[in-house]
């Protein structure tokens, strides 16, 4: 069966989290500062009218057509919210900011257990991972081995090459066509609500039904039509994402001071 509009944008963005859902994990709070400004989470939606309706004339299919394209054109965003993952059916939070360059930079948590900061730039992905993240995803392991590993790796930078077997897992989270490349045009089930605002820029509101699930589009009424926010409320699609940041520089720098070389360990 093909894939509704707004599911297919949801089921990207969750497929590209998912796959590092075991590799990182954060509180997405105050460390958001190292991705890239202006993808704060949208206020609640209130009704709102902007002074010029640029998409008048248009179906909600032909504006959600106008939004994806615009969305996949864009050359950075930052994404932030909630999604499920699939593996240990908790949810990922994700506050990370990303450019078509393989540049990314922010943070993640797993299910609330513990925290990872990530950068990629250039060839190499750093980490940092937090005590707490260390053990929960080493569950199982011998305590000798785990202490060892908090030992070593918590609180401080690491580096493997990007195009290393672990970092490709991680990859697609740093790789915005995996994020975005799935979105397809919008097909005829689709109803536009009132306009409203996301995070003081004016919007178009498109809703969604497919079974039992419900989506709801927010699509910036002011500039380019890019996508502002989803919510999904169903079992597999994210809850809430937020986009922002759109073709902002991604502040993706290698950190200073020491950084433990995986690589080399591994060797």
């Amino acid at each position: 069966m093909r894939r509704t509009p707004l599911v297919a944008l949801c089921l990207a963005a969750t497929a590209a989290l998912a796959v590092a859902g075991c590799q990182a994990g954060s509180d997405a709070d105050s460390d958001a500062d190292s991705a890239s400004a202006s993808g704060k989470p949208a206020r609640s939606a209130t009704p709102g009218t902007s002074p010029a309706d640029p998409f008048a004339g248009l179906s909600a299919a032909e504006i959600a057509d106008r939004a994806f394209k615009a969305t996949r054109e864009a050359g950075s965003l930052r994404m932030k919210g909630d999604v499920p993952d699939e593996e240990t059916g908790g949810t990922i939070r994700i506050d990370m900011a990303v450019d078509r360059d393989g540049r990314c930079a922010g943070t993640m948590s797993l299910g609330g257990e513990g925290k990872a900061e990530l950068i990629r730039t250039g060839d190499t992905l750093y980490m940092k991972y937090d005590e707490r993240f260390l053990r929960a995803q080493s569950e199982g392991e011998p305590k000798a081995d785990v202490d060892a590993a908090v030992a070593l790796l918590a609180g401080q930078w690491t580096k493997t090459s990007a195009a290393g077997e672990d970092a490709k897992d991680i990859g697609g989270l740093c790789d915005l066509e995996a994020v975005l490349g799935e979105a397809e045009p919008a097909g005829s089930d689709m109803t536009r609500g009132e306009s409203t605002s996301v995070d003081g820029t004016p919007a178009v509101v498109l809703h969604e039904k497919d079974g039992a699930d419900r989506h709801t589009m927010y699509v910036a009424a002011e500039g380019k039509p890019y996508v502002l926010r989803l919510d999904g409320k169903s079992a597999k699609e994210p809850g809430t994402l937020t986009f922002g940041g759109y073709d902002e520089p991604v502040r993706a720098e290698a950190p200073a001071g020491k950084v433990i070389d995986l690589d080399a360990l591994d060797g």
